[in-house]
């Protein structure tokens, strides 16, 4: 016979694959969550340090904020509808499918509706 029946066929030992996956999992996980941890300092750092997004500096931001804000937006105010004047509205569109805005208590559609709100006319295909 071309095959040896005497020798017991290898077992494998089913716990450790197991285990060995979990911890895989686990670690990736872990990744993950770190990665999200440091893009939102990140992001928070940036605003911190007095950066502008697309033309807005912090204080624009900033007025800008409640206006795009759940549970209760309110309605923008003058000082929020002044940055946006300034503001580059196609650069602000970029941002309106991205993971960044929802970790900065962004709405992304409140934030697209923005312009409309202030009288300005959006960027085409930002809506």
């Amino acid at each position: 016979y071309p095959f040896d029946t005497t020798q017991q066929p290898h077992s494998l030992n089913y716990n450790q694959i197991s285990v060995t996956l979990f911890m895989k999992k686990q670690q990736m996980k872990l990744g993950s969550l770190l990665l999200l941890v440091v893009l939102m300092m990140s992001c928070r750092l940036k605003l911190s340090n007095g950066m502008s997004l697309c033309n807005m500096n912090e204080d624009g931001l900033d007025a800008c904020k409640p206006s795009v804000t759940q549970p209760e937006p309110t309605k923008p105010t003058p000082k929020c509808c002044e940055a946006l004047t300034g503001a580059d509205l196609q650069c602000l569109c970029s941002y309106k499918n991205s993971a960044e805005l929802p970790l900065l208590g962004i709405d992304p559609t409140l934030a697209a509706s923005l312009p409309k709100e202030c009288n300005l006319t959006p960027p085409a295909n930002c809506d």
